[in-house]
């Protein structure tokens, strides 16, 4: 390595929020550098930010803000210098980095899918008409509506020991909940049935975990390239692109997922109205490295049979 490694003395500062599986996300990422670069645990220091997203949990997230509520205070304290790098779920990262930023680190993907979790049904279809479903992702909300309008809806805030306690206090009969992450928390014994795509199409980046850093920083950018997954980053460019095109983001009800085979990408998008009144789907397959203006080019089909008001709030 041209530039020299951290040391116990001077450790590298990795940024997260402090949620149990933050924290595994994070740990996650010291273990591989540790492996990369055959150093101890304590040439590391991980520091918890408090973001907004997980400051207010009293009212749904379309009512607290757009875009980066889970990652604006992380990346300012990396512009200021107070950590060197920072550890995203990338489902939650804005397709657009602060000036002075770069995200070009992905760990391996986990599981994309979402998972079916209740303690009383083993399926959607099992569920009785007037049952409550549990969510505060308005994807999963409008995408549920759009298969089964006759249950109802609530808000279920918070990271997934909450709303399992929720879900075990009788505040829904069901919820939602990353396949990735119950797999990261070594949660396997949650009931839970994990949904095929064409069941419920994912989040955009739904379990890929990013490494974001300063531009400019040798050092970091020469440690990541090491534990960088060139796999995932191509899944990721065509799923990016299509959220940017559609200017998306955690509170619009967009789903997609890609994945290789035989040297192409496959990519299937979704877009919802809020209530799940209407859901326009697409598919398409390029070269893999077409993988971006492929995912461009699925988010204007999408567009053009959408009409105007598509997003609107309902």
């Amino acid at each position: 390595m041209t530039t020299s490694l951290p040391t116990p003395d001077r450790p590298l500062r990795i940024g997260t929020r402090g949620s149990p599986l933050a924290l595994a996300q994070a740990h996650e990422t010291r273990a591989r550098l540790m492996a990369a670069f055959d150093l101890p645990e304590a040439a590391f220091e991980v520091a918890v930010i408090k973001v907004t997203g997980d400051a207010i949990q009293d009212r749904a997230l379309k009512e607290i803000g757009g875009k980066g509520l889970f990652t604006k205070e992380i990346e300012e304290a990396m512009l200021d210098g107070s950590i060197d790098i920072a550890v995203h779920s990338m489902k939650d990262m804005p397709v657009e980095q602060p000036e002075g930023l770069i995200l070009d680190c992905y760990l391996p993907r986990e599981d994309p899918r979402d998972s079916f979790v209740s303690l009383s049904v083993t399926s959607i279809d099992d569920l009785q008409p007037g049952q409550v479903v549990g969510s505060s992702s308005l994807r999963r909300r409008a995408q549920m509506l759009n298969r089964r309008p006759d249950l109802r809806v609530v808000e279920f805030r918070g990271n997934v020991q909450t709303r399992l306690r929720k879900l075990a206090d009788g505040v829904a009969d069901c919820t939602f909940l990353a396949e990735a992450g119950l797999c990261r928390l070594h949660m396997t014994e949650v009931a839970r049935t994990p949904l095929a795509p064409e069941v419920m199409l994912p989040a955009i980046a739904q379990g890929a975990i990013g490494v974001e850093r300063r531009l400019g920083d040798a050092r970091v950018e020469e440690m990541l390239a090491a534990i960088h997954d060139r796999q995932t980053a191509e899944r990721l460019a065509a799923e990016r692109a299509f959220l940017a095109e559609l200017d998306g983001s955690c509170e619009t009800p967009i789903a997609g997922l890609a994945l290789l085979e035989d040297g192409e990408v496959w990519l299937r998008g979704e877009i919802l109205r809020t209530d799940g009144s209407e859901s326009l789907m697409d598919e398409g397959r390029a070269p893999i490295a077409e993988g971006a203006e492929l995912g461009r080019e699925l988010a204007r089909r999408l567009l053009a049979r959408a009409p105007k008001d598509f997003f609107d709030w309902r």
